[in-house]
């Protein structure tokens, strides 16, 4: 067995005996110590005290050897952990956890030491004010903020506005701190699970992976309020930034999707309750994606990486005196914008055949190729023969056959007098009758197959799904109007690839502000 009294370097004091399977920390005073004590600027009498200090008051110590001193220090730490058992006595699963959590610590001691000796945020003693009158400066505070290394005691520059009574610290809006005790990194963090999961999940995600312990509460507030910066910054970037190039051929997918609202956001909605109530409020969808690539029987399949998503809980409808656009319309404008869909050499819309889907997309893209959902179409036409002839019944099941042929090979007139030929005397083939005559210029399927076109909405049906499903319609949720519409934002940056450029165009406007 290797030497219980291993010799450590003479800079760092002899680390006490502990095991990982009894663990004790291991002390990290002297580190700590020599991460408060060290600076550039520090005290003569602080720098005799530390042994790796510089000589001269105005050297400045690089970066880089900011981080070899780190790094010998942890070495250090992690030479005494390891140096007191063989490798057959030790926990490796209790080790990794030991090690990081003391790693950690460590580096979560060097930061506050290290942040605390810059007092770069004081600019003298008057700093402006929002309200454009001059702040006065009122010394240096100190708040504890909760990190991804843990808690750090952090100490700023406080100023005070006798005009407005305001105060702020500066360094709170340059590091994105202004009205969080959660640091930048850790709200990145929270928010991202408080999107993906439950926040009762996103809680125990976070202590069991990261070592954070935030209630459910923390991470919903954290999740909503950055989704409102989220849903905010959406409306306001516009402009396209992807510099590649635009595919030949770009698809637009609306749909609608209910989540359970609390009963204060239904007072007098209607709905599909037995007493004429409702329970849920549609979020609608918008999906853009291109399919370039083709699968071995040679029909078109999504892009990877391709699709992007924008929803909310809002209205699609608009009269004809109406001065502006309704509210999704509007949403459906900005996305189409952002990923340059007009200047695709060709468009197409595929949706299911709900009349704000066209009235939206007829308004915006009066050019692009409408194509119906050719799965909801066989919907309606396997149900009409169900109440034709019964569910399960063979009859229904051979009719059902030839309507499909009919459709999928273009006897669209074919298929028209086989659906009127039970009109007279039965209302839900005059409706299915009426369904496919309207939109049948949308069911051209082998023109479109012909062109290489899609002719399915599965990618709007899977993003409902997986955008609004599984995050917001799971057992016992009931959400706000507000509440809602934040974690969707959320989720849609997220699950568009756009959440770093959200997060840099908000670090650039807090530095700036």
């Amino acid at each position: 067995m290797r030497s219980a009294a291993r010799r450590r370097p003479t800079s760092s004091p002899k680390a006490p005996r502990w095991s990982v399977r009894s663990p004790r920390w291991p002390s990290i005073a002297a580190s700590a110590t020599w991460c408060a004590n060290w600076s550039p600027s520090a005290s003569r009498s602080a720098k005799r005290n530390c042994p790796a200090a510089p000589q001269a008051a105005s050297q400045r110590i690089k970066k880089t050897a900011l981080a070899e001193r780190l790094a010998a220090e942890v070495a250090g730490e992690l030479e005494a952990f390891l140096g007191r058992q063989t490798l057959a006595e030790l926990d490796f699963d209790a080790l990794e956890r030991a090690v990081r959590q003391q790693v950690l610590t460590l580096a979560g001691r060097f930061l506050q030491a290290r942040l605390n000796q810059d007092t770069s945020d004081y600019s003298g003693p008057h700093h402006d004010c929002a309200c454009g009158a001059p702040a006065h400066y009122a010394g240096r505070r100190e708040k504890t903020f909760q990190s991804v290394f843990g808690p750090l005691r952090l100490e700023r520059a406080y100023y005070h506005c006798p005009t407005c009574g305001h105060g702020f610290f500066p360094r709170d809006r340059a590091w994105g701190l202004e009205g969080s005790s959660l640091s930048a990194a850790l709200q990145r963090m929270t928010a991202t699970v408080g999107a993906m999961v439950s926040f009762q999940e996103g809680s125990l995600l976070l202590k069991q992976l990261a070592g954070v312990e935030l209630n459910a509460k923390r991470v919903e507030r954290c999740a909503e309020s950055l989704g409102a910066e989220v849903a905010a910054d959406e409306k306001q970037n516009v402009e396209p930034m992807d510099p590649t190039p635009v595919p030949h051929t770009m698809y637009l997918s609306l749909d609608g999707t209910g989540i359970p609202m609390r009963p204060v956001e239904l007072v007098g909605r209607a709905g599909k309750q037995p007493d004429g109530s409702a329970k849920t409020r549609e979020v609608k969808v918008c999906a853009i994606w291109s399919a370039e690539s083709k699968d071995q029987p040679g029909r078109p399949v999504r892009d990877e990486g391709s699709i992007t998503y924008s929803a909310a809980i809002e209205s699609a409808a608009t009269r004809d005196t109406d001065p502006h656009r309704s509210e999704f319309t509007e949403r459906v404008l900005r996305e189409v914008t952002r990923r340059r869909f007009t200047q695709a050499q060709r468009t197409a819309a595929v949706a299911d055949l709900a009349p704000w889907i066209w009235n939206t997309t007829r308004e915006l893209l009066p050019t692009t190729t409408q194509i119906a959902d050719r799965y909801h179409v066989k919907e309606h036409l396997s149900n009409l023969a169900k109440a034709l002839y019964g569910p399960g019944s063979e009859q229904a099941q051979t009719w059902t056959r030839r309507r499909y042929e009919e459709l999928d090979s273009g006897r669209f007139a074919d298929l028209l007098r086989a659906v009127r030929h039970h009109a007279n005397r039965h209302q839900e083939a005059r409706k299915c009758f009426q369904y496919l005559h309207h939109n049948r210029e949308r069911m051209r399927y082998p023109k479109f197959e012909a062109e290489g076109l899609c002719t399915s909405s599965g990618v709007i049906e899977a993003g409902c799904k997986n955008v609004i499903g599984t995050r917001l319609k799971r057992a016992g949720m009931h959400w706000t109007l507000e509440g809602a519409n934040r974690i969707i934002a959320l989720r849609c940056c997220i699950l568009s690839g756009r959440f770093q450029d959200f997060w840099e165009r908000r670090s650039e406007v807090r530095k700036a502000a």
